[in-house]
């Protein structure tokens, strides 16, 4: 798989063009999968291997991405947890949020072996999966998970009852990320142990607190992480959203690249991030909203930053909302593929 493009890239090897792929990718936009959910519920896709691996892989054959990512969700890791989860039509709701009891990080009964299915979801999509086609595993991080767990949904999307724990609970709270840390761990080295290639960090409420709270409480939860991913020989991808000037934190020895969101211009995170991390990002998913016309050019705008700055990946600033035209999407990939990257 080292010859893959994204692999190249993750490895700091030269390419003619940067790899792309999409957030969220495996889903939403897809007529082909919107075809599926007519037949299988959403667990029911988490569920079969087969099916699995059939939406997994569905971005290489009708988007034409560089790599594909696991079909699954960041909120299996509370599941693992000992919490009851349900898939609704406003989103994930648990069925007894931990803002509801006294001491959350009692109330949790780590079982690992629920996750297991997700191994077999990946073996079944490494026997499917093209030739030089890069696996992408991934887990929510410790923040953006609690935030859940705490909440019960995702309806606010402030998680004010999450966010007043952090404040009122940090004893608590530190005894909570911890095992949210641990599941992790063990989540992630499993996933690379089925076959894996690299690994995303998605902490998509990174911003929701102030960086020093961040760098306090959650820091070390992301190092511990990264060094179980890293340590295998497997790239890491961290994207904590939101985060803003905090990026500064992320060094060569926290990830390999970090994925930036829609609101921080590539140059001012290449100010902030040292040059020997890479930058994937940072597309806004609104703009496929837009014409093809105003697509390329903000496309346009990556090539010279290309040329200066070529540890780059294409990709969002965030996953696709779901009623973005799936054509602009395929659009994106073919002219990334076709464009002029080394003059």
């Amino acid at each position: 798989m080292n010859d893959a493009l994204l692999i190249k890239k993750l490895k700091g090897h030269s390419t003619a063009r940067p790899p792309v792929w999409f957030m969220r990718q495996a889903g939403r936009i897809l007529p082909n999968y919107q075809r599926l959910k007519e037949k299988h519920s959403f667990q029911d896709l988490m569920g079969d291997p087969e099916l699995a691996a059939q939406v997994t892989l569905m971005p290489i054959y009708d988007l034409g991405v560089d790599a594909a990512i696991l079909f699954s969700d960041i909120l299996v890791i509370p599941v693992a947890l000992g919490m009851e989860l349900s898939f609704t039509d406003r989103g994930p709701v648990f069925e007894k949020p931990l803002f509801k009891t006294d001491r959350p990080s009692e109330a949790l009964i780590p079982d690992a072996a629920k996750l297991d299915y997700i191994y077999r979801n990946i073996k079944a999509i490494i026997g499917h999966r093209p030739d030089h086609t890069p696996l992408i595993g991934f887990c929510g991080a410790p923040l953006t998970t609690l935030c859940y767990m705490i909440q019960g949904t995702a309806r606010n999307p402030n998680f004010p009852e999450a966010v007043k724990y952090l404040y009122t609970n940090k004893e608590d709270a530190r005894r909570l990320i911890d095992v949210i840390t641990e599941m992790s761990v063990v989540y992630a080295q499993n996933q690379i142990r089925a076959g894996v290639d690299v690994f995303q960090l998605f902490d998509t409420h990174a911003g929701l607190i102030p960086a020093e709270l961040y760098m306090e409480l959650f820091w070390p939860a992301i190092h511990k992480i990264s060094e179980a991913v890293r340590q295998t020989g497997t790239p890491f991808i961290f994207f904590p959203k939101g985060l803003g000037t905090g990026i500064r934190y992320i060094t060569p020895d926290v990830a390999d690249f970090v994925s930036i969101d829609w609101q921080m211009p590539l140059r001012h995170a290449r100010e902030l991030v040292p040059h020997e991390v890479g930058l994937q990002g940072n597309i806004d998913p609104r703009l496929l909203y837009a014409s093809k016309a105003e697509i390329e050019k903000t496309l346009k705008d990556y090539i010279p930053f290309y040329r200066e700055f070529p540890n780059l990946i294409i990709n969002l600033g965030h996953g696709f909302l779901p009623d973005v035209p799936y054509q602009n999407a395929k659009w994106v990939v073919d002219w990334v593929k076709g464009a002029n990257w080394l003059g």
